[in-house]
């Protein structure tokens, strides 16, 4: 099967920038955090259908981000991310941003996330279905 990755694109917001002038490293989280909910999103995997119909929430374990090369104010950026690895009970999305009109890679990074239930919070196996429909988007 042929992976994929989803792409949203999103400007460089005044609420992003830093006393420089270019953006703030923790910028990069928000624009992680939506294309990782486009992801899930487009795969049929809404948060709400996760936590309330699947049973597990999602939490970080660990968060990553590189960067590359300054954007700044209004810049429209590319995010791609895709599903660099799928475990027993974590997975891993994978993060490349760059300038639309660019192909220069700005930042790119990476959030790791523990299956756990809903209701105790315990680490357990990724769903099936969770798998089944994130295959598309992985790697490896």
């Amino acid at each position: 099967m042929t992976s994929h990755r989803y792409r949203v694109e999103e400007y460089v917001r005044w609420e992003d920038i830093d006393a420089a002038g270019i953006i703030n490293y923790q910028a990069y989280l928000r624009f992680f955090a939506l294309a990782e909910a486009e992801l899930f999103r487009h795969a049929g995997l809404t948060y709400s259908r996760l936590f309330d119909e699947i049973g597990i929430f999602l939490p970080r374990k660990r968060v990553e981000c590189n960067f590359h090369v300054p954007v700044r104010l209004d810049d429209l950026l590319v995010v791609e991310a895709w599903i660099g690895h799928l475990g027993n009970s974590s997975l891993r999305i994978d993060f490349e941003v760059k300038k639309r009109d660019h192909d220069v890679v700005v930042a790119d990074g990476c959030y790791v996330l523990v299956s756990v239930g809903h209701g105790d919070f315990r680490k357990c196996p990724l769903p099936p279905e969770l798998r089944e429909k994130l295959a598309h988007y992985t790697t490896g």
